[in-house]
């Protein structure tokens, strides 16, 4: 049996089935997966990611601390604002992705559940002589996210009026519904919405709260529609679509390193290296199916009828009706790996099945 969140019998109580994820018990859907998929498109939908790791760092050093780890430039990173970001090793693969945040005597680093304690190591291997306080305060928060369209409206109806919310990014400390909180216009899914860190002793109250806002259609989604509605906008899963094998260049993440940041960090030469020279072996790619068949994680990609790589996520896009996938492909069997429209194959049980690299996302990121 995995841990479970102070949700568990929330969700339990709503008919969840659940499923083992990174070692929590977590929903793996309430209803249909299409259904809550494109409920969270078209209305909003309520998640339970209490299973993310939240590390907080302050001290007179943190900000010289945390850009020494990062390949991101920090020094603009204003207080109440939040960046996406890699922490990376020393041959410049991915330890994590993870999202700062500026709060206003700390940074907040929200880390992947699967790697909160290879994360903690490094972070303390790599403390040095810096003058900061490492603090993780995982298991005394969890975590709800609210997705979609209307999710604006809804915390409007908990207190926090539409003026006054956060822009994209933005993270503030502030309550809802009367419940002290740490709330970030971020998410997961390609749609405008909200994550709320929340003391484990008021999850059920706050999330419940929400669930009783039903004139904006709010349902819950388990996990294999966040699969889906992330795969659709591109968001890269840890452990599947990136490892420590890969480098943010590799993983189609060039735009979260800052090409002039003067401050060094792990892998800067070869990141550098890799940016300037395209000195690399391997370079993610999306790609869509051309006939109704899916594509799935590990399936084989072939070009020209030679094996060219991997497909590390697939499925079926409920907003397109088509399947689609992300992958890694062999960079010397392609001359351009982000040329529109090159055609690939897909191994599905024994048979090549044709399918397109596409430059675009599958989905249009709705933010605000």
């Amino acid at each position: 049996m995995g841990r479970k969140t102070f949700l568990y019998e929330e969700h339990k109580r709503l008919g969840a089935k659940m499923f083992d994820f990174a070692g929590w018990e977590m929903p793996l859907q309430y209803t249909s997966v299409k259904e809550e998929h494109l409920n969270v498109r078209s209305n909003s939908g309520i998640f339970d990611v209490s299973h993310m790791g939240q590390v907080f760092v302050s001290g007179k050093d943190s900000l010289a601390y945390i850009q020494n780890l990062v390949p991101r430039d920090l020094a603009d990173l204003k207080e109440g604002k939040a960046v996406y970001s890699t922490l990376v090793n020393t041959n410049g693969g991915i330890i994590d992705d993870l999202i700062i945040y500026k709060l206003p005597d700390k940074y907040l680093l929200i880390v992947n559940a699967s790697r909160v304690e290879n994360d903690l190591n490094w972070l303390l291997e790599s403390k040095n002589n810096y003058d900061v306080v490492i603090d993780n305060q995982s298991d005394n928060y969890s975590m709800i996210a609210v997705q979609g369209p209307k999710s604006s409206e809804i915390l409007d109806k908990l207190g926090l009026k539409k003026e006054n919310q956060l822009v994209r990014f933005g993270v503030a400390e502030t309550s809802l519904a009367g419940i002290d909180v740490i709330l970030a216009r971020t998410g997961y899914t390609g749609e405008d919405g909200f994550e709320i860190l929340v003391k484990n002793e008021d999850a059920s109250k706050l999330w419940n709260e929400f669930l009783d806002k039903k004139d904006f259609g709010l349902k819950p989604v388990g996990y294999a529609a966040r699969d889906t509605l992330r795969l659709e906008a591109s968001l890269l899963l840890y452990g599947q679509d990136m490892d420590e094998k890969t480098s943010p260049v590799e993983a189609s993440l060039c735009w979260t390193i800052s090409k002039d940041k003067k401050d060094d960090y792990p892998g800067k030469q070869v990141i550098l290296d890799q940016i300037k020279n395209k000195n690399y072996k391997k370079k993610l790619v999306r790609f869509k199916m051309l006939d109704k068949s899916v594509p799935r994680h590990d399936y084989e990609i072939y070009i020209e009828n030679q094996n060219a790589g991997q497909v590390t996520s697939g499925g079926f896009s409920p907003c397109s009706s088509i399947g689609i996938g992300l992958g890694y492909v062999d960079t010397a069997k392609i001359a351009n790996t982000f040329a529109d429209g090159i055609k690939i194959d897909i191994m599905i049980r024994g048979k090549l099945h044709p399918a397109q690299i596409t430059k675009k996302p599958f989905y249009n990121k709705n933010y605000t």
